[in-house]
């Protein structure tokens, strides 16, 4: 009875996919097009990154760009910004994104630009550590108003466009970035474990919600990710993990690009941890 549901399911999502495809192919014209060595534009998949002026975000924007997506990023870092802009061809959007009115202004541009958004990747965060005694109710806001709360903003932006189609698309990616301290601390770090912990939950209720909008929702928990002066690092900090370095931004881009493969849709709901295999050591002080 469930194999034959499921196989039911199945079947519609591909009957709806291809009506999709065929209503995209109407009225275009048959004629043979000259080969193109870059991908039509108008036809690559629609990207959109929160953060993605420096560290991670930047990685993301330029791994998607170099693979010729459509990208758009926001950052409150104006000079950053507009030199990641200028490095990979993306669009910058100049926002803080603690402010609901300018991400919701933000996403509502691109999507009137481009019709729709095929993919959005939640990456901005702040981390602020601070005894909890020295940590005002308003950072513990702060800290969840970047780290946890655009997430949910865009994701809702997302549905109610996708439910305001004519035609359903059926292809849809959200990733956001968690963190793995949503599963392990240290003092003075309650608003971003708070968030990250968030992230991680929000996540698998974001995966069922969009069920029928065929968008899937992951998050990616990075362990040490180490931004910039890779080279300064001391040998030790590579070997104290079992992959035997550090990690670098462009680990979370390749992982990026691979949850956004169309064949990837089954991969729903889940957090994929990348960090090197440190959270699965057994660390005592002798």
């Amino acid at each position: 009875m469930a194999d034959n549901y499921i196989e039911r399911q199945y079947e519609e999502y591909e009957a709806r996919k291809a009506a999709w495809k065929k209503a995209n192919q109407h009225g275009r014209k048959k004629t043979a097009l000259p080969r193109q060595d870059k991908p039509d534009e108008n036809k690559a998949r629609r990207v959109f990154v929160t953060g993605g002026a420096k560290g991670i975000g930047k990685a993301i924007v330029k791994a998607f760009c170099q693979s010729g997506y459509r990208v758009a990023f926001c950052d409150r870092d104006e000079t950053s910004g507009q030199q990641t802009s200028t490095e990979t061809g993306a669009a910058f959007h100049h926002i803080d994104i603690s402010c609901k009115e300018a991400l919701e202004e933000c996403l509502q541009t691109l999507l009137n630009n481009w019709g729709d958004i095929d993919i959005i990747i939640n990456n901005a965060g702040i981390s602020q550590f601070s005894p909890i005694s020295e940590t005002s109710v308003e950072d513990f806001d702060r800290i969840l108003s970047v780290n946890l709360r655009p997430a949910f903003i865009t994701a809702r932006l997302l549905a109610i466009h996708r439910q305001s189609l004519p035609t359903p698309n059926p292809y849809g990616r959200i990733i956001n970035l968690a963190s793995t301290r949503y599963l392990m601390s240290e003092p003075g770090s309650e608003g971003y474990a708070a968030s990250k912990g968030g992230i991680y939950s929000l996540t698998h209720a974001l995966a069922l919600s969009l069920s029928d909008l065929h968008i899937t929702a992951n998050s990616i928990a990075p362990g040490w990710i180490q931004n910039h002066d890779y080279g300064q690092l001391r040998p030790e900090d590579h070997a104290q993990h079992p992959s035997r370095r550090v990690g670098k931004p462009e680990d979370i881009a390749r992982m990026c690009l691979f949850l956004c493969q169309e064949e990837n849709d089954f991969i729903n709901g889940e957090n994929i941890t990348i960090d090197g295999g440190m959270t699965k050591k057994m660390i005592y002080f002798e």
